[in-house]
């Protein structure tokens, strides 16, 4: 009789891993208190549950010394694989130091496409340095933080892995001036 409880834990166990690798799993975004990445992770993992939390090194400085140091590269956040019902929502939820699930209900929650987890995954493994940068889009407001043009906003036309088109528009005589800039220049005004 005592074998049946340890059966049935290790059958709940296959079944939330089950539901990981399910076709129907999704991505799902969660978002946790300042500087709980870490704990809902463990938790989480520790039932069972598939999670991605990347990271990324960055130069730190305190008290006068410069030290690297492993931060998650979306502070404040970490994804979830699953197919999600309304049991395993519930589940997460009860994590300490969880905020939200990104999304309306248990049923309509925003999910994250898989190309871009793949992408982060991708660049996690590579190995090669990354640095937090602004989210731009095209058609933006920006603002030029470096270079001769520094302090100027205009808006941001087109992306391309490096340069981005930046537009200066002079809206009383209805024309505009474009040129390339580093897209690391740039951030929102």
């Amino acid at each position: 009789m005592s074998l049946e409880p340890v059966e049935m834990a290790d059958e709940l166990t296959t079944r939330q891993i089950d539901h990981s690798t399910s076709p129907s799993a999704k991505w799902y975004v969660l978002w946790t208190r300042s500087h709980c990445e870490d704990m809902v992770y463990d938790q989480l993992q520790a039932k069972g549950f598939h999670l991605f939390l990347p990271r990324i090194d960055i130069w730190m400085r305190r008290n006068g010394n410069r030290y690297r140091s492993t931060v998650p590269m979306f502070p404040g956040y970490l994804f979830l694989h699953h197919a999600m019902e309304e049991e395993a929502y519930l589940e997460v939820r009860k994590t300490r130091g969880l905020v939200k699930l990104l999304g309306d209900r248990w049923d309509r929650l925003a999910v994250v496409p898989d190309r871009d987890i793949e992408a982060v995954q991708r660049l996690v493994r590579s190995g090669m340095p990354a640095v937090p940068h602004p989210y731009l889009q095209e058609g933006q407001r920006v603002r030029v933080t470096g270079g001769l043009l520094a302090g100027m906003e205009g808006i941001l036309r087109r992306m391309n892995t490096r340069k981005g088109l930046f537009v200066i528009s002079i809206n009383l005589l209805c024309r505009s001036v474009a040129v390339e800039l580093d897209c690391s220049l740039l951030v929102a005004a």
